[in-house]
């Protein structure tokens, strides 16, 4: 079998399942996995002096471990080629997120809509990190159309994009990275200097998928407005990434995101991105998820046609 065979057939069983199956809830998967030995390890070291030096280490060990798993395993695999396509499928399978995000908004609009304002900022709250309990509707909605936008990016194209580069093992690196950062890259006092090296890793990894998450968003929508944001908006953001793909977002739906809020207790002054503060309707989170379909389907499409060429 052709080497790019063994990249490109997981890719596509990968996707196909997520796009299938999503990540049910009762399911064993290699993120909960890391995010124990990511508990572990703060519980173990964040104490005491020398914190940004302890959280570098350990991101440096996790990273290291993650890739020396996934690359010793794959070198024994290849020996036994069907059984390192349906295993590599699997990974790929994990560490998509397409499925999920999409049914988690939609959940949120829903809940919205047929339970009321308390019971949709309870369930917005379980997909954002922000202090969801005096939103309004119009912000419920706004939060979703940010969130999707941002982990479109992080939780689709970076993976898809590491995978292209450096296959599964690429792939779950980039799953630990962002993992510790979403685990340990908070702003507070517990975890400012512990978690700084790990949020810094996340956005160096992060720097070009946020960016051509953007670019193929607007290229699956044909939105000139869309190229105009990111350009004009993209970097406003306090996050050097999560800006670009919010920006092409607002600018393909013509409204306009960001603002205050509060986080963890704290207020947090974010800066508007895009132009037109309008009323989102209930039913534009089915041309968002459109746009979430069409922009992996896009990625894995550029992906399989560049490894096909390989062969």
């Amino acid at each position: 079998m052709a080497e790019p065979l063994l990249l490109i057939i997981p890719l596509l069983g990968g996707y196909l399942l997520d796009l299938w199956l999503g990540d049910p809830d009762h399911w064993p998967h290699p993120v909960r996995v890391y995010g124990n030995a990511i508990a572990m390890g703060e519980k173990l070291l964040n104490r005491g002096r020398y914190r940004f030096w302890k959280g570098m280490l350990l991101s440096i060990i996790l990273v290291v471990a993650a890739f020396l798993f996934f690359h010793q395993l794959n070198a024994l695999l290849c020996h036994f080629r069907y059984l390192f396509l349906i295993v590599n499928t699997m990974w790929v399978y994990y560490g998509l997120a397409n499925h999920s995000l999409i049914a988690e908004g939609k959940k949120v609009y829903a809940v919205l809509e047929n339970e009321g304002l308390e019971a949709g900022r309870k369930q917005l709250s379980r997909i954002v990190g922000r202090d969801t309990s005096n939103l309004s509707a119009q912000q419920i909605r706004i939060a979703v159309l940010e969130t999707m936008s941002e982990n479109l990016s992080d939780g689709v194209i970076a993976p898809l994009f590491y995978y292209a580069v450096a296959g599964v093992p690429g792939m779950m690196v980039y799953k630990m990275i962002n993992t510790m950062d979403s685990m340990l890259g908070y702003r507070s006092e517990h975890y400012e200097q512990f978690g700084k090296f790990a949020a810094r890793l996340d956005d160096v990894a992060n720097f070009i998928p946020a960016r051509l998450t953007a670019l193929l968003m607007v290229v699956v929508t044909g939105s000139k407005r869309g190229l105009r944001f990111t350009l004009q908006f993209g970097n406003k953001h306090k996050s050097p990434n999560a800006g670009y793909p919010e920006a092409a977002l607002a600018g393909i739906l013509d409204c306009r995101f960001g603002g205050p809020n509060v986080y963890h207790g704290k207020l947090v002054e974010k800066p508007f991105i895009g132009e037109r503060e309008r009323v989102v309707g209930a039913n534009e989170i089915d041309r968002v998820a459109r746009i979430n379909h069409f922009t992996c389907l896009l990625i894995i499409v550029l992906i399989e046609a560049f490894l096909t060429l390989a062969l």
